[in-house]
């Protein structure tokens, strides 16, 4: 019978229970040593009645309701929220792409530089590193 406090808990009930102490902590419900207490219990939770007993004393929270909700719009209709780690570790990634390519690029044309000591003067490697580096400055992924 679903919702019978004695039916043994399963990994994503308990994984279930951490994400909603997590939400109840970032929240300031609950204290850094409330936090980690009631996690451990969860961990070691048999069963659903164990788990209900962590949250019993916390409002209900709703793990698929959009984050954006929650946050009030700016002026101009326009919300900037900090990048996901995810982005954030992509931008980075391009970032030191871009950075490595450039250093070998201007290398190179050092290179013929010295090799060649006519028209490889001509800084060409800025027709790759500029335009590269504006499509990453404004955050463009395709």
């Amino acid at each position: 019978m679903p919702g019978d406090p004695r039916i043994r808990a399963s990994d994503a009930d308990r994984d279930r229970v951490a994400a909603l102490l997590r939400e109840h902590h970032l929240a300031g419900r609950l204290t850094p040593s409330e936090f980690t207490e009631r996690l451990d219990g969860a961990m070691a939770a048999r069963t659903l009645g164990e788990l209900d007993d962590l949250l019993e004393d916390l409002p209900a929270i709703d793990l698929y309701r959009l984050p954006s909700a929650d946050i009030p719009p700016r002026r101009g209709g326009i919300v900037r929220r900090p990048p996901s780690g995810d982005l954030y570790l992509a931008q980075q990634a391009g970032w030191v792409a871009w950075g490595g390519v450039n250093v070998l690029l201007v290398l190179f044309w050092g290179t013929l530089a010295v090799m060649d000591g006519g028209l490889a003067w001509i800084p060409w490697f800025l027709l790759i590193a500029i335009p590269w580096g504006l499509r990453l400055g404004r955050g463009r992924q395709d």
